[in-house]
């Protein structure tokens, strides 16, 4: 009797314990997002502004000044090797600065190559990013040109003036944004090139355009257009095709592409090896950062989105110059976490133009301030990102007791309660799916799951239905026999 009183009593303790740890970690969490330079939010199911926990906070930030290489000049492009060094676009100083992985040292400086016996040097380098094969590509842009580098900075090639029928006359080639597969096929955006992302075959040969986005004209626009005398409809907006503002490329070889997008909705686009779009839209279908019309009545207009990261197990973020929001969503399109703003406080920006990941950091490249701001996840952070990466290797189960942590810091949080929903789903407990489910304002999968704990139902107790029929059948069989006797001896009684 004595030990249950002390196993009750240790089970308290440890239990008190327990509550003590997660309130104090939540309260860790409130004030460490009260003293952030940025609201962090998300968007509900109705579409209303929901502050959350912060999922990222400011780290460190880093300059050409404090690193003692003189400062950048408005920097336009970084990249993360597979070896984790950094190489930053320092394109008004026309070089390439490449720091180690912990961005603390200077690992060289590239100011040109030697090509031929003669030493070449770039002209506004203004995009950058390494093949799996260490290889330095270079958008050369007021050269005209892509430059490839070996890992120790030897000439390998140059791709420029492409050539193809599918180009307009007299196209001058300025690339300004370059990645690149594991095939070694060149993927380059140019300037003033609405057509879509310019290909290039290993050999740098130019072999078409890919991903093109087709702008659709209403049937009122059309109308309008037939009605306008030819000044006016000289005067309306052209309905070209949108431009490529960013790109990367995930180890499966699809192409991740932010776009201008005039209306808010889709700003990224995952491209498969045909060019077609074959991205997920989540819930809300909304993928164009904030979304443009907020019944909270905060935001107005759409996010400029000017580029993209493809990050792991299916996370990718993009990138909004207009509030200097960083938005993060999953494989199936679900808005996971934004954090980040404008300002002059550290961990804010001013003309954020690029952004890169390496481990749990993310880092945000600052055009008007020279400067690199880098990103840790936090708890709340790294409790979203394991669930999903964690439902992206298929493993539900381990999933649910993340989720589960996530709604301990915020109750709230619909994706949590989504996969939690999801988990039991999986696993065939249809009604605790349900509820879940239906906390997660998910209609897709709380269908499923109601159909199924009904034909659940229905089969448990089929036994019982079919002999409550029978019963019933015979029951109305009776009473119409008895009835119709009854009839029929009134009919008697009434002729006598």
């Amino acid at each position: 009797m004595e030990n249950k009183k002390k196993r009750r009593w240790g089970k308290r303790l440890a239990g008190l314990l327990l509550s003590v740890l997660f309130l104090g970690l939540s309260i860790g969490e409130t004030a460490q997002a009260s003293s952030l330079p940025y609201d962090t939010y998300n968007y509900d199911y109705w579409e209303n502004i929901v502050f959350t926990p912060s999922a990222y906070v400011p780290d460190t930030s880093v300059s050409g000044v404090n690193l003692g290489v003189g400062a950048f000049s408005s920097p336009q492009d970084m990249c993360v090797a597979p070896d984790g060094k950094i190489y930053v676009a320092d394109t008004g100083n026309n070089r390439i600065v490449v720091l180690d992985s912990t961005m603390k040292n200077v690992e060289k400086i590239i100011e040109g190559f030697e090509r031929d016996g003669q030493q070449d040097t770039f002209n506004a380098p203004y995009g950058v990013c390494v093949s799996d094969k260490n290889e330095l590509y270079i958008a050369d842009s007021e050269n005209k040109r892509i430059v490839v580098l070996d890992e120790n900075g030897g000439f390998v090639k140059i791709v420029d003036n492409p050539t193809s029928e599918i180009l307009e006359e007299g196209y001058v080639f300025t690339p300004l944004k370059v990645s690149v597969d594991y095939a070694d096929r060149i993927y380059c955006i140019g300037r003033n090139m609405f057509e879509g992302i310019m290909v290039f075959d290993a050999n740098g040969d130019f072999t078409g355009f890919f991903g093109t986005i087709k702008v659709q004209i209403t049937l009122w626009e059309k109308f309008w257009r037939k009605l306008a005398t030819k000044e006016e409809r000289s005067k309306q907006q052209l309905f070209i095709p949108t431009e490529f503002t960013g790109i990367d490329v995930d180890p499966g070889g699809f192409v991740y592409a932010s776009n201008v997008d005039p209306e808010g909705v889709q700003a990224v686009r995952r491209l498969n090896p045909k060019g077609e779009d074959v991205i997920k839209k989540g819930e809300s279908g909304n993928l164009g950062g904030d979304i443009l019309i907020s019944m909270s009545g905060i935001y107005s207009g759409p996010s400029i989105i000017v580029d993209v990261v493809y990050r792991e197990n299916g996370i990718y973020s993009i990138l909004d110059s207009k509030r200097g929001r960083i938005f993060t969503y999953d494989r199936e399109g679900n808005l996971l976490y934004i954090f980040g703003g404008l300002g002059s406080q550290a961990g804010t920006f001013t003309i954020p133009v690029a952004i890169e990941s390496s481990g749990e950091r993310v880092m945000v490249l600052d055009a008007y301030r020279g400067e690199i701001i880098t990103f840790i996840e936090t708890r709340y952070g790294n409790l979203i990102n394991e669930a999903v990466s964690l439902r992206y290797d298929g493993d539900e189960t381990q999933a649910v007791g993340k989720w589960q942590e996530v709604l301990k810091l915020d109750e709230n949080n619909e994706l949590a309660n989504t996969g939690i929903g999801k988990a039991y789903l999986t696993a065939g407990d249809n009604k605790t799916a349900m509820k879940y489910l239906k906390l997660g304002m998910n209609r897709e999968y709380y269908s499923i799951a109601f159909k199924r704990y009904r034909n659940e139902i229905l089969k448990d107790n089929m036994n019982f239905i079919m002999t409550g029929i029978l019963v019933l059948c015979v029951g109305i069989y009776v009473f119409k026999r008895i009835w119709r006797k009854k009839k029929g001896k009134e009919a008697e009684g009434g002729i006598l």
